[in-house]
């Protein structure tokens, strides 16, 4: 068991590699929204960034409070922490703000807070709590997978009719990574994941809009003024920053040009600033921080903490999906989805949930370096020092039963 959980010694052992991971992304999230958004709003050029950094701040101290939290708590409650997830997704389609079409956010005073990013965070400590839970039926049970669809089923349903169809593709591919992981037989995946599958493209075949988004992700070209100039302002900026980029505060395409600069296109003005090394030196931050995760994830699997170990595996794949599907959009790789870049896009509600992810992660670093060995590996560690001590003793047998002239030759040959 773990010892002292509430010791304050948590943040003396936290991960270095993963904190300067997440510091650098926040700091270029910061840098790049005050960049991209202060044309937008000439007589109040600080107005972005300094919500966003308001935002930080709330999700660090959001963060600092969930790192003093055991992992049973969030274990034991993860039932409730999914129904509270559906309700707020529920309760975004009653009394939430519209905005482009879409009603995805909830209104606290001054604050627009955005259900869905909860969702996802709730799905990550759900399932990694119930395949902690069921781990041993999961090649023996078919039913302990088809369980999970009533909660994540009611889930995607309140998220399509926002419509918020880029956080239901999140939360498969979370779904279905964790549940690789876990060890679920492949069979199970394919029974999920292909009627899922099914269903998301009927989900875009009969809407018009999302039709739209696939003919323009084809062909932005076609209409460059019109269903197509998002992308193609995207192509223009991505396309314009050559190796080195414009510098910062130099992209041309955020005068203006390109919509949702600060938001989902964030990337693309930062490609333009910063050219193509830049990009690769983003990617790769990237990729740094959920090889950390999923070494942590690894580490905790070696305690046979089961839940941390989910819990890493889901935070990872989250970051990892939500990052490809923003910059692939960005270039014009995949069909645009309205999903932020992770610590960099503008947006409050992503900010301060990716802030309580990564928290978890901490505690699960934590919980797992002061957790003791598995008795497995104690048992392991003990067979092989029985086995030594026999070997030393079976020596002494047979020494003891040479003949005594032999004995006696033999160390009239070593005092030679």
């Amino acid at each position: 068991m773990v010892k002292n959980y509430s010791d304050s010694s948590v943040l003396k052992n936290l991960d270095i590699g993963l904190l300067v991971a997440v510091v650098f992304l926040c700091v270029i999230g910061l840098v790049m929204v005050a960049s991209s958004s202060m044309p937008r709003v000439p007589n109040e050029p600080w107005s972005f960034v300094t919500k966003q950094f308001m935002a930080l701040g709330i999700g660090t101290v959001i963060a600092l409070a969930v790192l003093h939290i055991p992992l049973k708590v969030f274990m034991n409650n993860r039932g409730k922490i999914i129904l509270f997830a559906i309700v707020l997704l529920g309760l975004v389609l009653l009394v939430g703000t519209n905005v482009n079409g879409a009603t995805r956010w909830i209104r606290f005073g001054g604050f627009n807070f955005q259900p869905a990013e909860a969702a996802k965070l709730a799905v990550v400590i759900f399932l990694s709590g119930y395949l902690a839970k069921f781990n041993d039926q999961l090649g023996e049970s078919f039913g302990t997978i088809v369980r999970l669809i009533l909660p994540f089923g009611a889930a995607g349903i309140f998220l399509l009719l926002e419509p918020d169809f880029g956080s239901v593709f999140v939360i498969i591919m979370i779904s279905a990574g964790v549940l690789i992981l876990a060890g679920a037989p492949w069979r199970y995946f394919l029974y999920i994941v292909l009627p899922l599958g099914l269903a998301l493209f009927l989900a875009v075949y009969t809407s018009d809009y999302r039709m739209n988004r696939i003919y323009v992700f084809f062909d932005p070209w076609a209409s460059p003024f019109g269903s197509g100039y998002q992308m193609v302002q995207a192509l223009i900026a991505s396309g314009s920053g050559g190796w080195t980029g414009l510098g910062l505060g130099n992209s041309i395409q955020k005068m203006l040009y390109l919509p949702d600069a600060h938001t989902d296109f964030i990337f693309s003005v930062y490609a333009e600033e910063f050219g193509f090394i830049g990009v690769v030196f983003l990617i790769g931050l990237y990729l740094w921080l959920t090889i950390r995760i999923f070494s942590i994830g690894r580490f905790a699997s070696d305690k046979k903490l089961l839940f941390a170990a989910n819990l890493c595996y889901g935070v990872a794949i989250w970051i990892m999906v939500q990052m490809g599907i923003n910059i692939g959009g960005n270039l014009g790789l995949l069909p645009s989805k309205g999903l932020t870049l992770p610590f960099i896009s503008y947006g409050g509600s992503s900010i301060i949930v990716f802030c309580i992810a990564i928290a978890l992660v901490f505690r699960v670093y934590y919980e797992a370096l002061m957790a003791p060995e598995p008795e497995s590996a104690k048992e392991v560690d003990n067979s092989q020092a029985k086995d030594v001590s026999e070997d030393v003793q079976n020596d002494a047998k047979s020494e003891e039963s040479k003949p005594k002239s032999k004995r006696s030759t033999t160390r009239r040959r070593k005092s030679a």
